[in-house]
Parts: structure tokens; C-alpha cells; sequence
């Protein structure tokens, strides 16, 4: 399409976006009549707002626009409609003035993006919705949007990104208001996910809004701090407040000016980003470093007055105070990326303290990166004393800032949430999340845990995993050599070094295939075993030794590569990402498994150690990413693991161990965006690694366990965001402790020392399935007390019926199964009975059935015993029962494998009434239990059965009873069977209507009521 045709499409974008949609082709059609073109169709405009090329102006502009007015919270135009719903986007192209055929062209090309992020929020009364990211102070963000599209974000990205800051920075105090407000905050990524992108949009927008100081705290070594600070002048400070002034073609000023004394490669190539001229001279504040590239902050003793902004600023009125708006847009803004280190933080406290201007006058944004690193209280208080709470030295500094700065900001970022949101509530000083939590949907193309796991996976599926159906299969390798036995142990750091150099050549490839010869500056393994640096010298030594003998140039090490690609690398490849060029044949990759081990010994070794003993192990030429393009094997520890950005990780080997679930997630490099090589990672995982008193861990399964926990925590805050119809939220950020899973008893989601502050007392939700397996250690009493105590159960299910569930192609698959009604009370009599492994309490679920029976919601329950033909039938007392296959986890061995999808379905059918004629085919079992078959949740009335599923599992301690893997075999139980073989295991699912979207309670510890007291967040009618 010619520029007229897009100039014009543009234009009329632009000229919306503050507005309602209205008629779009009209708009195009009378802006090409001005330049002499006619006839222009619906048709054409649609082929163009949806071009192949995403790039395209026209296509680019309609989905930045587009995604904004999805995103407008309760527009007049669309106010019946929810944002992001498909419901708005029919409201928005309807109201643009397209057809039916059009628009499914435009959804088919503009998906609605259903999972945006996350906000918890305080009360609306807590904050003045002040802020309007239409206002036209947007100098800064507007640079940084350019950033972004320049590095090939889509639309939908930035769109989403603008969407997060947005939600961020409305939440801060207006930095206008007359009263100061000290709002606190929490923003949770992913790890390796993109938070520096989110961050780098607040101050943006924080900055074109007013805010004067930004104080940007980041790891505890110079090296991320200094990445931050590179990252911030490359994508927001900008060329012409890094010069300051200086001319930039006077090479003697600049020579001393950061990035073009040191010869930075992108400062050379025009990577910064560049407003034109100095923003001063455009009307807008500058920005001043108080740090830089290589510079911490340090006292600036006679230099004070480029903190003060009544020194230096004259255009500030001095008869007014800072933060009127007569005086708020002009001075300069400062910006400070400062290590948490104590002496750091003590000197920006003194300079503060020191310049002229009032600090509570001044407009402060504290963004601490990794707060939960450092920033932390961990100090306990002393029950009962009357001093002043005793803080770390981070925390206390981090305190006095906010203490000095009375307009100061602050939001915290994490990848792992669990240490911040476990901060005292109720402590002022401390940096508890008491305004806000924001969790972040990483964008598509990100590899975080669920894509190295198989999370969905059912139990009871028996299909073969490949690596077309398995994440495991995929891309797990297990490492499972002793430690001890060395030519076991090299063999298997060969195999990761041979993927290495097979995924570099692949990578060679795919980048002269595509005409790219930069396609891939970075190619890098990671090697994580140990935190203690003795030990990495040691390692890195091995591997030295093994790389030395891998033959790389020899027929038997090309013959290894040739096998690995042949049985591993070729297929995940066909299947993962087909639409990357094809290696035909092998030889196809000898030149550049030739050149990939070139570039991997280049330099000074082809393994280096960054441990962090010292700041110069982070400045070893052979990792600058910055300078040089970096091929290497990375040994490293605690530090690597925290912030410090790995480029180009492809190979991960990994075999170190801890004893807290965000300290292991935060290991968890192998995480982050993959562009163009996502098929090539590989993560070879330690699965018999030594753990505490004796024991061996699976390090796979204890990371699939924190991802579960994790997304567990990200759901419970999805399905409780939002506010009431009075104004109250449904969840407040103190609310959100009890929503911390721990899976794994030697695994805590955080340090034992910051967990001290909520206990869940009551939870439950509606029309979900819970499976209730984690019995604990096997106990042969146990079983049988549990055995026991559902005889009462099993008498009431007395009826039998055939019920249903839906395969993969939605036909009806029968099972069999015994069914009867039992009471609510009665039910809650037999769970009593159970006993539970130590880190699972029953209490909060059983508290929950009380208040939906006094609430009249939960009446009775419809009691499901599967009786499946292919189950092994046992004569266990008086009873013929069937037995299921059901193990205890490797990782968990006091919790047993859920429950299947085949009864799940039957569950949910009963608890919803919502098409509960599908629990059985001809419909007689739905007659039987009295099921109300509602079509829709808005016909729903009130149904009060819950649907219980109680299933039996072989649990023997013989090993006669066992099959290979050590697991109970039903077949080899004899007949009759002993209870105490046999587990006792149920599943439930309240019935919807008792709480459709969930509902928690719990304690707090709070000094102005009662420690029992209860905080309930359901609002009461």
C-alpha cells in the first residue's frame, strides 16, 4: 500500500486516541479525498490495520489504539462491558463502523488479551484517581515507547506494559496534592521476565507527571547496579542528558563523559535513545545523574547544590513550594541507581539531609529492584517490648528515607513475592505492600517454569510422552551420577557441554540461513553447584579438564554431536519450532560446529568464574556483554543466581540445593525470553542431590513444586482482585499472606524469619475440585482410622449408575460408580477423623463448610465411590471395593497423586447445577441426586449439594506389594485386603453458589482488636 493510504489510516488513529472509536472509514475516506483518491472500501481498510507485516504503520497504530480502548476501565460509550472482554471489543469495532465479516478479520488478527496483569488494592478512598496517562505530559514515556517498538515489542506488549505503569503510577500520591501521602507498593514478575522494562515505564510516567527524585535501589554488587543504571540511560535518561550539555562532536569534553570514553558498543551504534535535542530547550525538565555507569553514589561535598533544586533550579519560585504546579515542571529531575549497601545509602541520607530545599516538599518515586533481597526486616521483634522496633541496616536506611522524604513513593519489585507480603502490616515504617500489589503477565515468548514442566498433565494419562506432548521431554536432561564417581559425573558435564557447542553450530546456522549474521551475540551455559567460592575453582577446573578431551575437532567428538542431534536436538526442533530453517543434514552444521567452538574458546578461557568474591570477578573482559560478544561456560553461585543477567543462556546444569522455595525460584536462570532458540534450551537437573538428614531430592520436582505454589499464589490473586459494588476491595494487600502455598515440608516459600505475621483460618471456593491427599508419612494405624471412618459414607452410597466424562474429541466415555446424599454436618463428622501431615491444616476448609451451612448454601453432599471395571476389586472388611493406583510423590511423600479429570468433570457438574445432565448419559443419576440443570451461572438459583469423591489407594509398606518403582501395586494386594494397605483419599467441590469467586479469612495480628479476631473478605449483604 502507497504512504497516502497509510498516512491517512495513521492520522485518523492519532486522532482518536483521546477520544470515543467513531466511524474509521469515513475518517480514511475523507482524509484520501483531500489527497485526491477515491472509492476507498471497508475491505481495503481492513487488509490494511491487519497487514502480515507487524511493523506496518497502519497495522501498528489501529492495535495500539485498539488495545487501549480494551483496556478502558468503564468507558461511557461501552460502560455495560468488562474490560478486555470480548463483549467490549464488539462494542469498539461496532462503534468504528465495521461489518460482521470485517470484524472477525480484525479479532482474528487482534486477540483480546484475557490475562492482563493482576491489581490488589487498598480501599479507593486511600488514593485520589489523579493521574491521566492522556494528559500530554508524556516526554518520557513516549521516548521509551519508542525503545521498546524499536526492539521489535509488538503492539500488544507495549500496549500491556502501558496498561501494568499505568495501574502503578495512579496509585501513587499526586505529587500535587497539598497533604502528603506515602503510598507502598508491590509489583510481581517472573523471574528473568521483564520487571526492568516495567519498572523503566513508571519512571517514565512517573517523572512526565512530576515526580522530581527517583531513587532506584538495586542488587548488593556494583555490577547490577551498574547494569540498571546502563539500562535506564540507554532506554529513558537518553544522549542528551548523559552529555548534560557537552557538545557531541567535541571529543576532548566527551572523552570523560560515560559509554564514549570506554568505547560502548551501542552508545557507537545510536542505540541510546535520543529525544532530538536537550529536552530544556524543548520546554521539559532534563534529567540529572546522581550516578553513573561506573559510579555509585558518593558525597557530593561542594557539588551539593546538583541535588538541591532551589540552588541550582532558578526557575523555581521560591515563594512556593516545590511541589506547586507553578513550580513543579520545571526543575531538572534526579535520578539515583544505588546499591543496597549501608555506607551507600548512609551518604544519599546525609546529602539529603544537607541541601536547602525542605524534603518534605519534594515529589520522591523509590523503586526497590529485588525487594525481597536486603530490604527486608529480619529482625523479630521482642514480644511485648516497649523500644523501638531493632531493623536491619538496609531496612533501616530504606525506613529513614521514606521517614525523611515525606512525598517519597515506594514500590517494590520481585520476582518472589512471599518474603514481602509475610512484612508486619501493621509496622508504618516498614515497607509492607499496605496500597498495592501488581502482578505482571509475562509477555508471549517467555520460558518460565511451566514451560520446563508438565503441569496439566493428568495422573491417570497413559499416552507416551514425547517431546511433541512433554515440556520434560523436551527439554529436561537428568543428571544422576554420584558425586563421588567422577568418570560418571564427566560424562555427564560432557553431554551438557556437547548440547553447548550442537545448540552454538545450531544457532551459526539459523543466523546465515536467515541473512543475520548478529542474529546470536551471545551464546552462554551456566553451571550452578555450589554457593561456596572455593568449590567454583574446583568445578570450573573440571570442566577445563573435560572440554580439553571432548575432541571437538576429532571424528569421535563430532560423532557425539552427530548422535545428539540425530536423537535429541533434530526432533524437539521439528515438532517445537518448525518454522525455523531446516538442517537438512548433519554435515550441514560441521563449519559451524567448527566456528561455535572458536567462539567458545576465545579470549582467556572458555570457562569463567563469577562468584563474586570481589567486584572485579564481575568485570572479567570475557563476560562483558556490552563490549563483546559472549560464548561461554559460566561457574557461579549465590550471586550469579540474584539479578545479574545471564545473555544468551541456552544450556543450564544445575545441582545445587536450598531450603526455601524463592531463594530456588531466584536460581532459576534458565527462565527468560528465547527469541529464535526456544527449541534449543536444555536444562540438565541434578534428581538425586544430597539433602538434609539423609535424604536425596529431586531438584525437577522440587522446582515443579514451587511452580505449581506460584501459580497458585498468582491465581488466588486473579480470582480476588477487583472491588465490591460498595467500593470495598474484594482483597486487600494485607489480605494476601494466607494465599502463600508450601508444598514441600523441607522447602518454606521464604526464611523462617519473616514469616511471622498471618495464619489462614478459613478458606474455600465454589465449583472447584480440591483434592484433600497430603495424609502424611505412611502410617498403617492411620489408614486403618481413616478406613474406619468412612464406613458411614460407603453405607450411604448404596444406588450404582454409570456417569460420563468427555474425551479429547468431547464424545461420552462412561465409568461406573456408587452414589448416595449424605448430610453436610455428617460429612464434617468424618473428616474430623482424618489426620493430616504436619504443613497441611484441615481447620481453614472445615471452617468454611460451618459458615456455608449457617449461610444456608451447603446443605448435603452427593458422595461419589468410583467402581471402574478396570479397577482391581478387594475384599477389605464386609466390603468389595476397588482399588486405585495412587502413589505418594517422590518429592512429597506425605502427599499422594491427585485425582483424575474422568471424576473431576462428574464434580464440578454436581457443585455448579450448571449442565448437570452431562454427570450421566441418560440423565438418570442427575434425576437421582436432584440436580438442577442450569444452562447459564446467571440462571443459577441456589444450589446447596456439594459433590464429594471418595476413592481407595494401595499404601502397603510391604515391598512383596511393590512393583520396580517402589510403588504399591493394586493387582499384587491380596484378596482379602488389611486397611491398613489401603489409603483413604477424597476430593470435594463445594457448590457454587457458596462462594462463586472464592472467599478467605484469617487472622492478623493487629493492636487494635483481638488476636482471634477475624478479617473476612466477603462483604456481608
Amino acid at each position: 500500500m502507497s504512504d497516502p493510504y497509510s498516512d491517512a489510516i495513521v492520522g485518523v488513529t492519532r486522532g482518536m486516541s483521546k477520544s470515543d472509536p467513531k466511524p474509521m472509514l469515513k475518517r480514511v475516506a475523507f482524509e484520501l479525498d483531500d489527497a485526491g483518491i477515491s472509492g476507498y472500501s471497508e475491505a481495503e481498510l481492513v487488509d490494511a490495520i491487519t497487514a502480515p507485516d507487524a511493523n506496518s504503520a497502519a497495522r501498528y497504530e489501529f492495535h495500539i489504539q485498539l488495545s487501549k480502548w480494551d483496556a478502558v476501565p468503564a468507558p461511557a460509550w461501552a460502560a455495560d462491558t468488562d474490560a478486555n472482554s470480548q463483549q467490549r471489543r464488539a462494542a469498539i469495532l461496532t462503534a468504528l463502523g465495521f461489518s460482521e465479516e470485517a470484524q472477525a478479520k480484525i479479532n482474528h488478527a487482534f486477540q483480546v488479551n484475557l490475562a492482563s496483569a493482576v491489581v490488589i488494592s487498598g480501599k479507593q478512598a486511600d488514593w485520589d484517581p489523579w493521574y491521566d496517562p492522556e494528559s500530554g505530559r508524556t516526554f518520557y514515556w513516549e521516548g521509551y515507547r519508542g525503545v521498546l517498538e524499536s526492539k521489535g515489542w509488538d503492539a500488544g506488549a507495549i500496549t500491556e506494559l502501558s496498561r501494568s505503569t499505568d495501574e502503578v503510577v495512579k496509585r501513587l500520591a499526586n505529587p500535587e496534592r497539598d497533604d502528603p501521602y506515602q503510598s507502598k507498593g508491590l509489583v510481581v514478575g517472573h523471574v528473568q521476565s521483564g520487571k526492568t522494562a516495567n519498572f523503566t515505564g513508571v519512571i517514565a510516567k512517573a517523572i512526565d507527571a512530576g515526580y522530581k527524585l527517583v531513587i532506584v535501589l538495586t542488587g548488593t554488587i556494583e555490577l547490577l547496579r551498574g547494569q540498571t543504571q546502563r539500562r535506564l540511560d540507554m532506554e529513558l535518561i537518553g544522549e542528551e542528558n548523559i552529555l548534560g550539555g557537552v557538545p557531541r562532536d567535541n571529543s576532548e569534553l566527551t572523552a570523560s563523559v560515560d559509554y564514549i570514553g570506554d568505547g560502548d558498543v551501542d552508545w557507537s551504534d545510536g542505540k541510546f535513545v535520543s529525544y532530538g535535542k536537550d529536552p530544556k530547550e524543548l520546554g521539559i525538565p532534563g534529567i540529572r545523574r546522581l550516578t553513573g555507569a561506573k559510579d555509585d553514589y558518593k558525597l557530593l561535598k561542594a557539588g551539593l547544590g546538583y541535588l538541591d533544586f532551589r540552588q541550582t533550579d532558578h526557575l523555581v519560585d521560591p515563594a512556593r513550594p516545590l511541589y506547586d504546579p507553578q513550580n513543579l515542571y520545571r526543575p531538572d529531575i534526579r535520578i539515583a541507581v544505588v546499591k543496597k549497601n549501608a555506607s551507600v545509602l548512609r551518604k544519599l541520607v546525609h546529602d539529603l539531609q544537607s541541601t536547602k530545599t525542605d524534603l518534605g516538599e519534594i515529589p520522591a518515586l523509590i523503586i526497590d529492584d529485588e525487594a525481597d533481597q536486603a530490604s527486608i526486616n529480619t529482625t523479630r521483634p521482642k514480644k511485648d517490648s516497649a523500644e523501638a522496633k531493632e531493623r536491619t541496616a538496609i531496612n533501616r536506611l530504606i525506613a529513614q528515607l521514606l521517614g525523611e522524604l515525606g512525598r517519597a513513593q515506594y514500590v517494590g519489585y520481585t520476582a518472589t513475592p512471599f518474603a514481602n507480603v509475610f512484612v508486619d502490616p501493621e509496622d508504618s515504617e516498614d515497607i509492607f505492600p499496605k496500597d498495592f500489589i501488581v502482578s505482571l503477565q509475562p509477555p508471549p515468548g517467555y520460558m518460565g517454569g511451566a514451560a520446563f514442566h508438565d503441569l496439566d498433565r493428568d495422573p491417570d494419562d497413559t499416552e507416551e510422552r514425547t517431546v511433541a506432548n512433554s515440556n520434560e521431554k523436551a527439554y529436561v536432561r537428568s543428571l544422576v551420577a554420584d558425586p563421588d564417581d567422577t568418570a560418571e559425573r564427566d560424562a555427564e558435564l560432557l553431554a551438557a557441554m556437547d548440547a553447548f557447542v550442537l545448540a552454538g553450530a545450531i544457532k551459526l546456522h539459523r543466523a546465515a540461513a536467515l541473512g543475520n549474521p548478529k542474529l546470536f551475540r551471545h551464546h552462554t551455559m551456566l553451571v550452578h553447584e555450589s554457593v561456596k567460592t572455593a568449590e567454583h575453582d574446583l568445578l570450573a577446573a573440571d570442566i577445563r579438564r573435560v572440554w580439553d578431551a571432548a575432541g571437538y575437532n576429532l571424528p569421535m567428538g563430532l560423532k557425539r554431536l552427530q548422535d545428539l542431534w540425530a536423537n535429541d536436538f533434530r526432533s524437539v526442533t521439528t515438532v517445537r519450532a518448525p518454522e525455523e530453517p531446516v538442517v537438512a543434514a548433519f554435515k550441514e552444521l560441521i563449519r559451524h560446529i567448527g566456528h561455535a567452538v572458536g567462539k567458545i574458546a576465545e579470549g582467556v578461557n572458555p570457562v569463567v568464574i563469577v562468584n563474586g568474591v570481589a567486584e572485579r570477578d564481575y568485570e572479567q573482559e570475557d563476560i562483558d556483554f556490552q563490549k563483546r560478544d559472549v560464548w561461554k561456560v559460566l561457574v557461579g553461585g549465590a550471586k550469579l543466581s540474584r539479578g545479574f543477567t545471564v545473555e544468551g543462556l541456552t544450556i543450564s546444569y544445575y545441582t545445587r540445593r536450598t531450603v526455601a522455595a524463592d531463594t530456588l525460584m531466584q536460581m532459576g536462570r534458565w527462565f527468560g525470553y528465547r527469541p529464535r532458540y526456544r527449541d534449543l534450551v536444555r536444562l540438565y537437573i541434578g534428581r538425586n542431590v544430597p539433602g538434609p538428614r539423609n535424604t536425596v531430592i529431586d531438584l525437577y520436582k522440587s522446582f515443579e513444586s514451587i511452580v505449581r505454589d506460584e501459580e497458585d499464589f498468582r491465581e488466588e490473586l486473579r480470582r480476588f482482585q477487583g472491588f465490591y459494588g460498595d467500593g470495598r476491595p474484594r482483597v486487600r494487600p494485607m489480605d494476601v499472606p494466607p494465599l502463600v502455598y508450601q508444598s514441600l515440608p523441607y522447602l518454606k516459600p521464604t526464611g523462617a524469619n519473616k514469616m511471622y505475621n498471618a495464619e489462614l483460618t478459613e478458606q474455600g471456593e465454589g465449583g472447584k475440585v480440591v483434592d484433600f491427599n497430603q495424609q502424611g508419612e505412611h502410617d498403617d494405624k492411620k489408614n486403618e482410622a481413616h478406613f474406619e471412618a468412612v464406613q458411614s459414607l460407603l453405607d450411604a452410597a448404596a444406588d450404582r449408575g454409570e456417569f460420563f466424562y468427555l474425551n479429547k474429541a468431547r464424545a461420552p466415555r462412561p465409568w461406573k460408580a456408587r452414589y448416595g446424599i449424605v448430610d453436610a454436618e455428617a460429612l464434617i463428622k468424618v473428616i474430623e477423623n482424618f489426620d493430616w501431615a504436619k504443613n497441611f491444616k484441615i481447620g481453614p476448609y472445615l471452617a468454611f463448610m460451618h459458615k456455608a451451612i449457617t449461610d444456608g448454601t451447603l446443605k448435603d453432599w452427593a458422595v461419589i465411590v468410583p467402581d471402574l471395571d478396570s479397577l482391581e476389586p478387594r475384599n477389605i472388611g464386609d466390603r468389595e471395593l476397588r482399588i486405585m493406583r495412587r502413589y505418594r510423590r517422590d518429592d512429597r511423600p506425605w502427599q499422594f497423586s491427585g485425582s483424575s479429570t474422568r471424576q473431576r468433570e462428574a464434580l464440578l457438574a454436581i457443585s455448579s447445577g450448571i449442565d448437570s445432565e452431562t454427570v450421566d448419559v441418560d440423565g438418570a443419576i442427575a434425576e437421582a441426586l436432584e440436580l438442577p440443570a442450569y444452562k447459564h451461572v446467571k440462571d443459577l438459583k441456589v444450589p446447596t449439594r456439594g459433590a464429594f469423591l471418595l476413592t481407595f489407594a494401595g499404601d502397603s509398606r510391604s515391598p512383596k506389594f511393590h512393583d520396580a518403582k517402589g510403588y504399591t501395586d493394586p493387582k499384587m494386594l491380596p484378596d482379602p485386603a488389611a486397611p491398613k494397605d489401603i489409603a483413604t483419599l477424597f476430593s470435594y467441590a463445594l457448590p457454587l453458589a457458596a462462594a462463586p469467586a472464592g472467599r478467605i479469612a484469617f487472622t492478623v495480628r493487629r493492636e487494635d482488636r483481638p488476636d482471634d479476631a477475624i478479617v473476612d473478605a466477603e462483604p456481608t449483604d
